[in-house]
């Protein structure tokens, strides 16, 4: 019984969808890039076409937003700009008919942290297959939106009454 003092035990914490990237191959995900500030319209995925700016990845279902940006960053300049906004969004097939859907999973704000940077490709629903749409939009075009104003007031006013 005197072995038992010796044993180490090694605890690890594991994300929810966690993988072991030294014995899981990666699969290839494939990106499409829109730095006007919108998503691809849906009908660039049609009838076997693509949009033209392909950007292909190879990586994890615990791959995060934040990573996939860091991924964008080194190929995209305009990604690079300290508050730039992307926006992610899978484009997958519709199960009853012959067409793709797009579904927004998050965003990231290169620079900030944001609650979305850890959301992994697992938790936003990722099937092997879809395709990651990603729109690039410069802070001057997403910080004057109507949105994010009233955002920025009601937590000024919720503050001031506190």
């Amino acid at each position: 019984m005197s072995g038992l003092n010796n044993i180490e035990m090694v605890i690890e914490e594991k994300k929810e969808d966690g993988v072991d990237r030294q014995k899981v191959c990666p699969f290839l995900l494939r990106v499409f890039v829109s730095s006007n500030g919108h998503h691809h319209k849906i009908s660039d995925y049609s009838k076997g076409t693509v949009p033209e700016n392909e950007l292909q990845i190879y990586t994890w279902r615990d791959a995060t937003l934040s990573e996939l940006a860091i991924l964008v960053k080194k190929v995209s300049p305009e990604a690079r700009r300290k508050g730039t906004k992307l926006t992610y969004a899978l484009v997958y097939p519709d199960s009853r008919q012959p067409v793709y859907r797009l579904r927004d999973i998050g965003s990231t704000i290169s620079g900030q942290k944001g609650p979305e940077d850890l959301k992994t490709l697992g938790q936003a629903r990722f099937t092997i297959g879809d395709y990651m749409d990603i729109s690039i939009t410069p802070p001057e075009h997403w910080n004057n939106s109507p949105r994010k104003n009233f955002a920025n007031s009601y937590n000024n006013h919720r503050q001031r009454q506190y």
